[in-house]
């Protein structure tokens, strides 16, 4: 918990595989569906001002539901956040934000999900729902991230 309305949780894993070589499955933004389970379908709604990374957005289809994330942050191969749209009001801003750090030849992958919510009595209740499906879709995407770069290095 940061503060009385903003929550974040993180999930780290190692995985065997250089940050470069991560942050290029993470950066190609609109294949997120290749690699994470009970994601349906995904793709590049527009690319950043120039084709940069920056201001990239997607549209990620979960079921019947579907959300838009654009890039907020990039600093290759390091970090990469992205807002998360589409989802119950409730939730003013959610986000995700990704940090690779080398550890020998591995890396060290770390997704914090981010949640801003509202003080009433209904949003402390959605604020521990969000949370524990935050965890959940941090776990999914590292374990099919990590799927992903040791079906890459086999």
């Amino acid at each position: 918990m940061l503060n009385d309305h903003v929550f974040e949780a993180s999930r780290v894993r190692t995985i065997s595989a250089s940050s470069q070589a991560i942050w290029d499955v993470l950066a190609d933004f609109g294949a997120l569906s290749s690699w994470v389970d009970g994601v349906d379908h995904s793709s590049v709604l527009n690319d950043g001002p120039g084709g940069t990374l920056l201001g990239t957005s997607r549209r990620v289809q979960v079921g019947r539901n579907v959300l838009v994330e654009r890039i907020t942050e990039a600093e290759p191969p390091v970090r990469l956040c992205y807002e998360i749209t589409g989802l119950p009001k409730q939730l003013r801003y959610v986000a995700n934000r990704w940090t690779l750090r080398p550890a020998g030849d591995a890396t060290l992958v770390r997704v914090t999900s981010i949640v801003e919510i509202g003080a009433n009595p209904l949003s402390r209740i959605a604020e521990r729902l969000v949370c524990r499906l935050a965890t959940k879709q941090s776990d999914a995407m590292l374990t099919g991230l990590t799927r992903r770069m040791e079906s890459a290095h086999a």
